[in-house]
Parts: structure tokens; sequence; C-alpha cells
């Protein structure tokens, strides 16, 4: 039986009386495309934030590649090779986009200039970059130019290639189409798809159904705290899925089925 690559068990986060994970469960598994979908209020959000470190369960456990991992701070899991790209793609607009590649991890010049005087190899970095902008196929004018001349696709192209050249085990993007046109939201889908193709699985948490459908290999379908269906788009609609996400339909035993008879009269699907 293949191990995920990473993996949640009964994941629980309170705050006061609201619970926002009520036992959630996950698994990731290697080289695909995994789309987290859930309503507002579902938990997909706290459920991604626990397994990149930017909060702590109250209980529950994530396990990478097995082993059961603790991540502390998104910093922790960058150490183990977690790396996501946000939705404010968390870029600095005004420097270049080499700099961008290698922001808080740049290289030094070799020998004194670098131990003594904390010079930066900015020649090596330009050449690392444009490696992984080519292995992506990201086209851009100059790697010197500043992200802020960049356009909107192109942005989300320097983040996740940033993503890529670090991350070792996951890459985490969240709504990485959210604010794009039909054509950079396609290049951005092809990109994930390269991402994919290279052996790094993907999580991609999106409110777009028509990308998820196009894109994603399983879709876990968040509600009310708790993992409630793992799908394959193959075997289900759109409309069911929208459905399984509102509670109207459940999944059971590979098929869905009616779980609410009034909300699924609603939507003309009993």
């Amino acid at each position: 039986m293949t191990t995920p690559v990473l993996q949640a068990r009964g994941l629980v986060k309170r705050y006061g009386h609201v619970t926002a994970l009520d036992g959630a469960d996950f698994d990731l598994m290697p080289g695909e495309v995994l789309a987290v979908i859930g309503d507002n209020g579902a938990g997909k959000s706290t459920l991604i934030k626990a397994l990149t470190g930017a909060i702590q369960p109250d209980s529950g456990e994530i396990m990478l590649g097995g082993e059961p991992v603790r991540l502390r701070s998104p910093l922790d899991a960058r150490k183990h090779g977690i790396e996501t790209v946000y939705q404010d793609l968390a870029v600095a607009a005004s420097l270049d986009i080499a700099t961008n590649m290698f922001l808080g991890r740049e290289i030094r010049k070799p020998g004194p200039l670098g131990t003594i005087f904390r010079l930066l190899d900015k020649k090596r970095m330009r050449a690392e970059s444009a490696e992984h902008m080519a292995a992506l196929k990201i086209g851009l004018r100059s790697l010197t130019q500043p992200v802020e001349s960049l356009s909107g696709g192109q942005r989300q192209g320097v983040a996740v290639a940033r993503a890529v050249a670090w991350a070792s085990h996951v890459v985490v993007m969240d709504e990485p189409t959210a604010a794009l046109g039909v054509k950079e939201s396609g290049q951005v889908l092809d990109m994930i798809r390269r991402v994919r193709d290279r052996g790094l699985p993907v999580v991609l948490i999106s409110h777009n159904m028509p990308h998820v459908f196009e894109i994603a290999d399983r879709i876990h379908v968040q509600r009310l705290g708790r993992r409630v269906a793992q799908v394959k788009p193959a075997d289900h609609s759109m409309a069911e899925v929208v459905a399984v996400m509102t509670g109207a339909l459940q999944v059971s035993d590979g098929k869905a089925v009616v779980a609410d008879k009034s909300a699924a009269e609603a939507i003309g699907l009993s």
C-alpha cells in the first residue's frame, strides 16, 4: 500500500466556543494534485494552516512520509519540505525576480566577501532562478526586472517557481487563479501540471469548480470541520460534488446518495 506523502488524523481546533476542525482527516498521495474544497466555514483554511504550520491543532496527528511530525510554524513546515503559495503571493513587488526567488534564503559570495562583508552572489542567484523558470516553462523578459512590472499570471509564476525550488515534499497553492483572466488561469493550471509531472504532489485550495475538475486527480470535500468525502472527478459530476459540499448528498460506497432530501430537491438532484 502506498504511503501518503502528507497525512492527518483526527485534527481538532477550537477557538473558544467555535470548533473550526472537528476530527478532520487528510491524505495526500505521491504525484497527485489534490483539490481541497468546502463552503465558507467548512474549516478548509484552518486545515491547511494546520498542515503548513501556521496554527497548531489542539489534538490529532500530522504525518509526513508516514512519520509523525510537529509543525510549530511555517518556517518549521518549510524545513520539512512543505512550501505554500499564498493567495497574496508573498512577493516583494519592488525587488527583482531573482531576489524574490531567494527571499530569506539568499546566497552569499564565497570566501571573506560572503562571510565577512555579507555580499550576495547575485550572479549565481540569477542563474539558478533562470533554471527554475525554464523548468516550469515560465517565459520572462529579464530576471532583473521588478516583480511589480509583471502581469498577474507572471507574478503567480514567480511564486510557484519559488515554492517548487525549495519544496522537497509538498507544494500548497491557495486560490492560485482567483484574480486571473482566462488565458493566465490556463497558464497557471499548466504550471501546476508541470509541478506534478516533476514528482511533487500539489494541494490546491480553490472555489473554481471548473478548474478543480480540469486539474485535480482527487477532490477532498470539507464540511463542518471534517472531511466528508474523497472523490475522483471522473467518477462524479460537478453538480454532485457541489451537493456533497453543501450536505444535500453524501458519498457511500463510491456513489453519491441523498443525505438531505429537501436540499437535494431544491437543486434538482433527488
